[in-house]
C-alpha cells in the first residue's frame, strides 16, 4: 500500500489514475470503518478506479481543542497496517491544522478531492466537513455535481448496540474483550518493545516481558488477561498483567504491561511483541504477600490454559 502525508495548500498534479476515496478519522478502524473501506472497494471496482483512504493527522477534536486526546484505539502506524490488510492500494495522510479546519465545504471539494482525481467517495453516515463542520455527506453528493459518485454507509449494529468507536473505549475500559472483538472483528491488539524490568516475575517462577509501547496506545482496563503474542513472526500464548502492582507497595508506583508466556521460553530482550487481548480473567488487586500472589498466579495461569482449550483456534 502507497502511503502519501499531505499538508493543505497543496499544489495540484495530474492524477496518475482515478481513486475512490474512503474519507474518515477511522480510530479502530472497526467494523463500521471496514464497511465504509469495504463499499469504497466495491465502488472501485463498478468504476474502474483504484481505492483509497483519507484520513487525518492529528485527531480533528485534538486540533479544535474539543478534547485532548493522548491515547488512540489505533495510532497512526497501527491505523495504516490495518488499512493496508483490507485491500486499500493507496493511504493518504491529510495534516489536520487549522488552516486545513478553516476550509469550506465547496473549498474541501473543489481544491482537495477534485485535484486527487476522485471518481468516488464513500463515507459513513455521519460524516461532516468543512468550516465547523457544516458539510453533511449530502453536501458532499450535492457538491459533486456529477463529477464523482457518492456513497454513504449507514451505522452497523450487532444486535445489541451500534458499532462505534466511543462504545469500543468503554468496552476496553470495562474489560469486555468479548464485545471488543465483537466491535473490531478482531481482537484489540498492540506493539510493545522488551525492556529490562525488576526481574521479579522471574524469581517467582513466572518470567515476564515488560513492555514499553511502540505507540500511544489506549490501554485496557487494569487487571490480568490472557493474550495472543506473536514475536519474530511466531505465534504464542500467555497470560498479561495491567497494573501498578500494589502488592509490592513500590513508592512511586508506575502502571506496567506484563507478558508471560505460557508455552514457550526466550531471551525477549529488545524484540518487539504485539499482544491481542482475548479474555479479561480478573481485576488488579493487592494481596497479603508473595505467596498469596504465587498462588493466584498459578490459578491465572490454568484458567488462561482451560480458556485456550476451547476457545484458541
Amino acid at each position: 500500500m502507497e502511503i502519501i502525508h499531505m499538508t493543505y495548500p497543496f499544489i495540484p498534479q495530474t492524477p496518475e489514475a482515478e481513486w475512490v476515496l474512503a474519507i474518515g478519522y477511522f480510530d479502530g478502524v472497526h467494523r463500521g470503518h471496514q464497511a465504509v473501506i469495504g463499499e469504497a472497494i466495491q465502488l472501485a471496482k463498478e468504476l474502474h478506479a483504484r481505492p483509497a483512504v483519507m484520513t487525518f493527522d492529528p485527531h480533528p477534536r485534538d486540533v479544535l481543542g474539543q478534547a485532548h486526546i493522548t491515547r488512540y484505539l489505533t495510532p497512526l502506524d497501527e491505523k495504516l497496517k490495518q488499512f493496508a490488510k483490507l485491500g486499500v492500494e493507496r493511504a493518504i495522510v491529510m495534516k489536520f491544522d487549522l488552516t486545513f479546519a478553516a476550509l469550506s465545504k465547496e473549498a474541501f471539494v473543489e481544491e482537495v478531492l477534485l485535484p486527487l482525481g476522485v471518481k468516488g467517495v464513500v463515507t459513513g453516515f455521519n460524516f461532516t466537513f468543512g468550516r465547523k463542520a457544516t458539510g453533511t455527506a449530502t453536501d458532499l453528493a450535492n457538491l459533486a455535481q456529477g463529477r464523482f459518485v457518492t456513497r454513504v454507509v449507514n451505522q452497523i449494529d450487532l444486535g445489541e448496540g451500534p458499532v462505534s468507536s466511543t462504545r469500543l473505549r468503554q468496552a476496553l475500559a470495562d474489560g469486555d474483550m468479548t464485545l471488543v472483538t465483537r466491535i473490531l472483528g478482531r481482537p484489540y491488539s498492540f506493539e510493545g518493545v522488551v525492556v529490562d524490568g525488576d526481574k521479579r516475575g522471574r524469581q517467582m517462577g513466572f518470567p515476564t516481558a515488560n513492555l514499553r509501547l511502540t505507540a500511544p496506545y489506549l490501554i485496557p482496563r487494569r487487571g490480568v488477561y490472557v493474550v495472543g503474542v506473536t514475536v519474530d513472526g511466531e505465534p504464542a500464548h500467555g497470560l498479561m498483567n495491567i497494573g501498578v502492582r500494589p502488592t509490592f507497595s513500590d513508592p512511586t508506583p508506575q502502571e506496567m504491561l506484563e507478558v508471560h508466556l505460557l508455552d514457550k521460553h526466550a531471551n525477549l530482550y529488545g524484540k518487539v511483541l504485539r499482544v491481542s487481548c482475548l479474555s479479561f480473567i480478573r481485576e488488579e488487586k493487592k494481596f497479603s504477600g508473595v505467596d498469596e500472589l504465587i498462588k493466584q498466579i498459578s490459578q491465572d495461569k490454568q484458567h488462561a490454559e482451560e480458556w485456550l482449550q476451547i476457545y484458541a483456534k
